[in-house]
């Protein structure tokens, strides 16, 4: 006897359908063909405890199951539940009538419970796509795959609820969600707020300016002097995600496995800290399973990278591309994927091994030479690609005990995103561009030509400080973001000379 079960497999942000087909016959063994990895072959034992233990029978008969298309590479373990649908139907415990019109995804723990699968959400997609009328998985994956409407998702806690939905019983009930009012309903809400931020308005603007324009920033400043305070607090001053983007940022998450149990979709811009010491693969995405990595799970919110200099060159340096082209793509022998990275990246460091060159009030102990070696560990083009650079000065006793807040994130928030939809409407007619950020070089000579007059400052800047050609397209970048802030259509010489003094690290002798 031959029974199909529809399933699916993920694949870098999508997913493809895969077809589990179960055949028994006379005999007494067991084959699985299809390209399965050692998870998918471990299966069967799996799938018999499961299927005894939850009151059903396995067939008696030699099976073989084909999982097609047989050139895809089948890997993790959510294969269990159609394997399991698949074999009961043989022996005529499942019902087929409702099997061409439902896609199946689960792990099987030896006591038939369903355990947590990745890629819930793009399959719940996928499966929309190919007309599929319900999607049936783990519990704890339900409300993220509910979001896609038109499809009817089931949430299921063991095989038995599986088997009893699939033979007619309506006892299971569809999850159903109002995405956009549990999306705009968790917006607002902060771990961390600018108004617990004393002093420092330098550095508050400068931040302000980054939100504003998407721009990537630098902070150079001696120990407590609050750069990842600062840090911690900018997702609070970004524009609220769109519908779009909280989608794509929830796939990433959800291919990764790092969405919570109660969680359907992700409201929040994401803020991704990793230490110093992950490895080039974990901070990219890759390996021998595909994975997203850090970049990605920091797609459309804030990657920070804290003691900067401590991360190893190498893992520095695969930034480069991916902060030019905000996406990565991944090749090796077997797979060839791509994984959006469209990220603020923001770092801080502090000026020398010590912590305190240039420090007010204590001294600094090490010599030129190691300044000027830890300053080397970043290289010249990355840093190129950090629009702005600023130093933090540490605050005095007076601006420490004063008892008055700072300005609100909300306050802050509002000017960002009056900012940003000055860019939006700028940029309505340029594919892929939606703030200064991404402006393009011909994008640059349409909206950031200064008057001859204000490009002299410019021009000064350039031979003073020796700035490169990327450099000044980074300088007219900020500018044009600071113009937008001001609500100016022309960059002036005054938004010029601000985003000049953001170039900090161009501008420092560090180690004379």
């Amino acid at each position: 006897m031959l029974v199909k079960v529809n399933s699916a497999a993920v694949q870098g942000l999508e997913a493809i359908a895969v077809t589990v087909e179960v055949n028994t016959s006379n005999g007494m063994r067991f084959i699985l063909v299809g390209l399965p990895d050692n998870a998918v072959k471990e299966s069967y034992e799996r799938i018999s405890a499961a299927v005894n233990n939850s009151g059903f029978s396995m067939p008696k008969h030699s099976v073989t199951i084909n999982m097609a298309p047989a050139d895809v590479k089948k890997e993790g373990s959510g294969y269990d539940l159609p394997m399991a649908v698949g074999l009961m139907a043989c022996e005529g415990g499942v019902q087929e009538q409702l099997l061409p019109t439902t896609v199946l995804v689960g792990e099987l723990s030896l006591d038939g419970s369903l355990q947590p699968i990745r890629g819930a959400l793009p399959i719940a997609i996928k499966a929309r796509a190919m007309g599929f009328e319900r999607l049936i998985v783990p519990i704890q994956n339900v409300r993220e795959a509910a979001v896609v409407n038109k499809l009817k998702v089931y949430g299921a806690h063991n095989l038995y609820e599986v088997v009893s939905l699939l033979n007619g019983d309506d006892n299971l009930q569809p999850t159903e969600i109002d995405t956009r009012a549990e999306f705009y309903d968790h917006q607002m809400f902060f771990d961390y707020d600018f108004a617990d931020v004393k002093g420092q308005e330098i550095v508050k603007r400068a931040l302000e300016v980054a939100a504003a324009g998407g721009h990537n920033l630098i902070m150079v400043g001696p120990p407590g002097s609050g750069k990842s305070m600062l840090a911690k607090r900018l997702p609070s001053i970004l524009p609220p995600l769109s519908l779009r983007e909280s989608l794509e940022t929830t796939q990433v998450h959800s291919i990764a496995g790092r969405l919570k149990t109660d969680q359907s979709l992700i409201a929040i811009r994401p803020f991704r800290s990793p230490h110093h010491t992950i490895s080039p693969v974990a901070l990219v995405g890759g390996g021998l399973s595909p994975q997203p990595g850090e970049i990605s799970l920091a797609h459309n919110g804030v990657l920070f990278a804290d003691e900067l200099p401590e991360f190893n060159r190498s893992v520095l340096e695969v930034l480069r591309q991916p902060l030019e082209d905000r996406c990565i793509n991944i090749s090796r022998a077997k797979y060839s994927i791509s994984y959006p990275c469209n990220f603020m990246f923001v770092a801080a460091m502090n000026p020398c091994p010590c912590g305190y060159y240039n420090h007010p009030q204590k001294a600094c102990v090490c010599t030129p030479g190691q300044i000027v070696r830890y300053m080397n560990k970043i290289s010249g083009p990355l840093l190129d690609r950090i629009d702005i650079q600023i130093e933090i000065v540490p605050l005095t006793f007076d601006q420490v005990s004063r008892s008055a807040p700072g300005e609100s994130s909300a306050a802050i928030r509002e000017r960002v995103v009056a900012a940003r939809r000055i860019q939006e409407e700028r940029y309505r007619e340029h594919a892929g561009v939606h703030c200064n950020a991404q402006m393009t070089p011909a994008l640059m000579r349409q909206f950031c030509t200064p008057s001859p007059e204000d490009a002299e400052l410019l021009r000064m800047a350039m031979n003073k400080f020796q700035l490169s050609a990327r450099a000044y397209d980074r300088i007219l970048r900020v500018a044009r973001t600071i113009a937008d802030l001001e609500g100016s259509a022309e960059v002036k010489a005054n938004h010029i000379a601000e985003a000049i003094s953001y170039r900090n690290m161009d501008r420092a002798s560090w180690g004379e």
